[in-house]
């Protein structure tokens, strides 16, 4: 039987407004957000895949399937940046035998994590 060998390309993130998500995630991880149009905007952040964004008519609902790790020197003081660009934190950091992690959320409710490195 043949594998299929994929290659990812990029995360697609649903949300309500594209060009607000793409240049806070620039803010976070480097590069510059680019809006396509007023449905899509992505970014290419340096060492990782394109992260593009979607406009989709539904809101928010539940928890994500999916969230992103990004890997930090300080955890309190990553939140504390990130709460400035409009995410916020849920509960406290998290530190346990393989090392610390802070569970975020995006301007628009997209759980992410920041982890100890």
């Amino acid at each position: 039987m043949a594998v299929l060998r994929a290659r990812l390309r990029q995360i697609v993130v649903d949300c309500a407004a594209p060009d607000r998500l793409a240049r806070f995630w620039a803010a976070l991880l480097g590069g510059a957000p680019v809006v396509r149009d007023a449905g899509w905007a992505y970014l290419d952040a340096p060492g990782t895949v394109r992260l593009a964004f979607q406009r989709v008519p539904e809101e928010k609902a539940g928890k994500n399937r999916l969230h992103l790790d990004l890997v930090v020197e300080d955890v309190a003081r990553a939140r504390a940046a990130a709460v400035r660009l409009g995410a916020r934190s849920v509960g406290a950091v998290v530190t346990d035998a393989q090392g610390a992690f802070q569970v975020m959320r995006d301007p628009e409710g997209n759980e992410f994590c920041f982890v100890s490195g």
